[in-house]
């Protein structure tokens, strides 16, 4: 199959099946002259970023009901937007959302650069996203390489070299594939064969619009593509979560800006190291002297280590502590809210 076909059966495919999102304008609109918002554009893919499609449309909604704009998002508090990212997980994009939107504010009048090169000089627009950017807000022919794009690659190739080795040897056939007409759509096209037919698992490759030039499928085994290499294990860490509660409230801290979770509510914790802590450890790394009972552990799993949290409990009262209601804790990020929920699971 030659690449113009390839395309041309493709696009013909997007164009019947193109996925209804939120944040799309759809092939037939495109036709019509409709342009993607920039910055609905950019904060889809800054959402997707380690994110699924049903998980991540609730929050794209909440923002741009909220900040229609980037200079709406712009010009909201810290703590707020980092609120409204609870759930999302990976908090480090929502601070670098915050710069870039900041810098489109103050640096560009609140319009995105319209070059790749412009896109890329923004806070935390890695290659990725100003090509994704680039190529669906602004039809330019940008390279655009996401992990459905890969396992298409991957398969229709038959390419050899494992990942995260063979990432640029994919990039490579991507860019090969790419001209000037229609390039947002066409990179639209391949994300969503990838997420809808050539699918991680039982791949639909008698849907498949191109399945007649996939050396994979024509060998038989499009389930064994991408080729990956052996995961080296996660470690593990250890830490101690503390529940103080005040009647119905509960006590939480601001962690620090930078890190993980940086500038996110949390519960107090120890601090996170290899070894597991005892009780004196413990007690003695609490925000505060009180009878502090032991009300189980959870496990959490980041995607550099896994997280065991002993749990502890108590009635007291603090200053310097932020009181929250227990109706209210559902704001925060996963590991702490199942901390929370079990902590407190046999208070009535």
């Amino acid at each position: 199959m030659t690449p113009e076909t390839l395309r041309a059966r493709l696009l013909a495919w997007y164009d019947a099946n193109a996925r209804d999102l939120p944040w799309r304008v759809g092939p037939g609109d495109h036709a019509a002259g409709v342009r993607a918002d920039p910055y609905r554009v950019w904060l889809s893919e800054v959402m997707l970023q380690q994110t699924t499609v049903p998980h991540a449309a609730p929050y794209f909604l909440k923002f741009t009901q909220r900040w229609p704009t980037v200079s709406d998002l712009a010009a909201e508090a810290d703590e707020e937007v980092m609120a409204a990212w609870a759930g999302l997980g990976y908090y480090a994009r929502a601070r670098n959302l915050l710069a870039c939107a900041r810098a489109v504010a103050r640096d560009h009048g609140g319009v995105f650069p319209d070059t790749e090169e412009g896109l890329r000089s923004l806070p935390g627009l890695g290659p990725y996203t100003a090509a994704a950017v680039g190529a669906i807000a602004f039809d330019l022919p940008t390279n655009v390489v996401d992990g459905n794009v890969e396992r298409v690659m991957s398969r229709l190739f038959a390419a050899p070299t494992p990942l995260p080795e063979g990432k640029a040897e994919l990039k490579a056939l991507v860019g090969a594939l790419v001209r000037d007409e229609r390039p947002g759509d066409w990179a639209q096209a391949l994300m969503d064969l990838g997420a809808t037919i050539c699918r991680p698992k039982a791949p639909l490759c008698e849907r498949c619009p191109i399945s007649e030039g996939c050396a994979a499928f024509a060998q038989g085994d499009p389930e064994t593509y991408p080729r990956k290499a052996p995961k080296a294990a996660r470690p593990r860490r250890h830490g101690v979560a503390y529940i103080l509660t005040r009647g119905n409230e509960v006590a939480l801290v601001r962690r620090p800006p930078k890190g993980l979770l940086g500038g996110m509510l949390a519960l107090p914790t120890s601090d996170w190291r290899a070894g597991a802590w005892d009780e004196a450890e413990a007690l003695a790394a609490a925000p505060m002297a009180a009878d502090w009972r032991a009300v189980g552990e959870v496990e959490h799993v980041f995607t550099h280590f896994s997280l065991t949290l002993r749990l502890l409990r108590a009635e007291g009262n603090a200053e310097g502590l932020i009181w929250t209601p227990r109706a209210g804790l559902d704001a925060l990020p996963s590991v702490f809210l199942k901390a929370a929920r079990a902590g407190l699971s046999n208070l009535l």
